[in-house]
């Protein structure tokens, strides 16, 4: 192995590592996924929002949010209502227990991503995308399902 891919292996693992941390942070925090934490925001600022916008929002496939949904829903946080003319259309709330929950909660990885990337030049920003781009590609990962969500395991799942 050259200096440089055991390097460029160090920096990869470094990101693994801080999103693993940033999740455990969260779930200890305010027992929530980051994925859950992002649709919950979502309820928050939009008031109530079909599962199917809430799919296209988050990019996260229906079933996943209905699996996310129905663990919110259980814990109190989202109510879920099924309308009487089209039983496949649901809407969900965020409910008051699922305000108190996410003022509990830590900011999100890629928020603080998300502001120290926009605050880059352009041509920093998107020489980042073309580099991150090409590392998938090197592992073959170009073609995996993906959410702009920082997150380990899988996407709807109970946090530890």
């Amino acid at each position: 192995m050259t200096i440089r891919s055991e390097d460029a292996l160090i920096a990869l693992r470094q990101i693994q590592r801080k999103t693993e941390l940033a999740a455990r942070r969260l779930a200890q925090m305010a027992g929530l996924t980051p994925s859950q934490l992002v649709v919950m925001q979502i309820l928050k600022d939009r008031g109530e929002t079909s599962a199917g916008e809430l799919s296209r929002l988050t990019q996260l496939k229906h079933a996943t949010i209905t699996s996310l949904t129905d663990k919110l829903v259980a814990r109190g946080y989202v109510t879920r209502r099924k309308v009487e003319s089209d039983k496949r259309k649901v809407w969900l709330d965020l409910t008051s227990a699922g305000e108190t929950g996410l003022a509990a909660a830590p900011d999100l990885l890629q928020e603080v991503f998300e502001v120290r990337f926009n605050a880059l030049p352009d041509w920093q920003q998107s020489m980042l995308v073309a580099v991150l781009e090409r590392v998938s590609a090197l592992l073959d990962a170009e073609d995996l399902d993906a959410a702009p969500v920082l997150d380990i395991g899988a996407l709807d799942e109970k946090p530890d």
